[in-house]
């Protein structure tokens, strides 16, 4: 719209220096009108006028002839050269204008403790995003009780009296906040980059809330001051944080869709509702809106993965597959309204990992998984035990993990600090996108490489499944057969049975031994 604005001063600047040879402009004539109503294209706008200005001029010198000495024809084909020269600059100028907005590279991250070391923010700089994508938890706002199994406070167990969390003050939130802003290395970034995002439950004020938590309307505007959302913008006038934000030129458009997983969510076995009934309205219209060539769906919690279903009771997390009715509710519509290029972001979880799904939707959905730039499961255990941890994610069913040679870790998953990293090749023919997850110091861990032809209607094929087997990325975690899914359940009971009672044996073997001698010297 800006350009096409500038584009009808530059004719107008033009049209001027026809009708104006020989004569002198109006000194009150300003070359740079003002800009107000261009909207974000206004630099774009503003370069192209000054080309079209500069051609003007340069028209308006050529024609300011002496008519007495010179043929008429000659002075108006001087004028004609020079215009078209400002014509091809104007459009040289209008060609790179377009281009400076096309985006080639995002970055998202998530579960950033705001009183932790952040070296991350370095290797992130470093990618040269131009956008970057908080996926949620970007602070640490609740607060939790000590672990206690016994005690008049207990806060671990069945028996347990006292929730383990408790949520902060709104001084407390809105210092949180400011000490996150302020991280040396995420302020140069908030220089370089657009930062858009969602939040999660630990900076939506308190660990896995979800409707019921009373906060969340102050916290809301904490979180969007957060972000330097624009005090008109429509997010902060909604019951949610949920937005869309499109960048680059027509044919080389990203859509960001963001999600918000916590304002109008339901309880967790409910199996009611994520996003509440105004949220999904405002996304089907957003999902049958104008196309783009790449839809990208932030959301909080994985989309795709439902590990509790293969790991509870051991652990228990959150996820789309906790809401089976909404995740179904949300594959129909990607297929309902057509829209092609869509894939997903999420955190969460604390590790990180790439989810493929080939059975939701007319092509294959992927869900990219950055958790977190801080926070991380490897970290919250002593140094030996993280082989363990990497060899529970080995043994852990998981139909939809994309599996690679390219992977730093034989099951694929990455238990460290990490971050989320997006290149688009829009020069490939098919445009290509390599979207990986990396380390602290910038290098992959796990990755994919897609070309955006494969995101395209009727690229989904999966074969037809023999009764009583299962197919990747295509059989839901809840659907495995029984022993297959809870394998890990099972093993971790046994080693835990076998480890009891080698324990026995030895305290009864330490105890015969200690009984044989105690006789034998009462002997003595």
């Amino acid at each position: 719209m800006a350009q096409h604005r500038a584009s009808h001063y530059c004719f107008a600047v033009l049209s001027t220096s026809f009708f104006s040879y020989g004569t002198m402009i109006p000194t009150r004539f300003s070359p740079f009108p003002s800009l107000t109503g261009l909207g974000d294209d206004s630099a774009m706008a503003m370069k192209l006028m000054r080309f079209c200005w500069f051609g003007a001029t340069m028209a308006m010198a050529t024609a300011r002839c002496d008519l007495r000495s010179v043929r008429l024809r000659w002075c108006w084909l001087a004028a004609a050269v020079a215009t078209a020269g400002a014509l091809i600059s104007a459009g040289v100028s209008a060609g790179h204008a377009a281009e400076e907005g096309l985006v080639t590279r995002i970055a998202f991250g998530s579960c950033a403790n705001q009183s932790a070391p952040q070296p991350i923010w370095d290797s992130i700089i470093n990618f040269d995003p131009q956008v970057f994508v908080w996926m949620g938890d970007n602070i640490y706002g609740d607060k939790k009780h000590p672990l206690r199994l016994l005690g008049k406070e207990r806060t671990f167990g069945p028996w347990k009296n006292v929730p383990r969390f408790y949520p902060s003050s709104e001084e407390e939130m809105e210092l949180s906040y400011k000490k996150a802003k302020s991280n040396p290395g995420y302020s140069r970034l908030r220089q370089k980059a657009k930062v858009i995002g969602t939040w999660d439950d630990h900076d939506y004020g308190l660990n896995n809330a979800g409707k019921e938590f009373s906060a969340k309307v102050t916290n809301q505007r904490l979180h969007l001051d957060f972000l330097d959302e624009p005090q008109d913008s429509p997010r902060r006038k909604q019951e949610g944080v949920y937005g869309s934000y499109t960048f680059g030129p027509v044919g080389k458009q990203v859509k960001v869709i963001i999600l918000d997983t916590r304002y109008h969510r339901d309880p967790i076995h409910s199996d009611g509702t994520m996003l509440g009934t105004t949220q999904w309205s405002w996304l089907e219209k957003e999902m049958r809106g104008p196309a783009t060539e790449i839809t990208v769906i932030v959301s909080s919690i994985q989309v795709i993965s439902n590990l509790t279903a293969t790991m509870a009771p051991l652990f228990d997390m959150e996820g789309w597959g906790r809401f089976p009715k909404e995740r179904d509710r949300l594959f129909k519509l990607i297929r309902e309204s057509k829209r092609v290029g869509v894939f997903f972001i999420s955190g969460d979880v604390h590790y990180g990992e790439i989810s493929r799904y080939d059975c939701g939707a007319d092509y294959p959905l992927y869900d990219i998984t950055s958790s977190g730039l801080t926070q991380a499961v490897e970290k919250a255990v002593p140094p030996a035990f993280r082989p363990v941890i990497r060899g529970v994610a080995h043994l852990t069913p998981s139909t939809m993990r994309v599996m690679g040679s390219n992977c730093r870790y034989s099951s694929c998953t990455y238990g460290k600090p990490n971050y989320g990293a997006i290149e688009i090749n829009w020069n490939g023919t098919p445009v290509k996108l390599k979207i990986e997850v990396r380390d602290v110091e910038g290098h992959p861990v796990t990755g994919v490489n897609i070309l955006l032809s494969e995101l395209q209607v009727g690229n989904a094929k999966p074969a037809a499944v023999p009764a009583g087997e299962y197919q990747r990325h295509c059989t839901l975690e809840v659907d495995l057969p029984w022993l297959v899914r809870h394998r890990l359940v099972i093993l971790s009971y046994c080693f835990l049975t076998v480890s009891f009672l080698a324990v026995l044996i030895l305290v009864h073997l330490v105890v015969r031994f200690c009984w044989k001698h105690l006789a034998k010297c009462k002997r003595d």
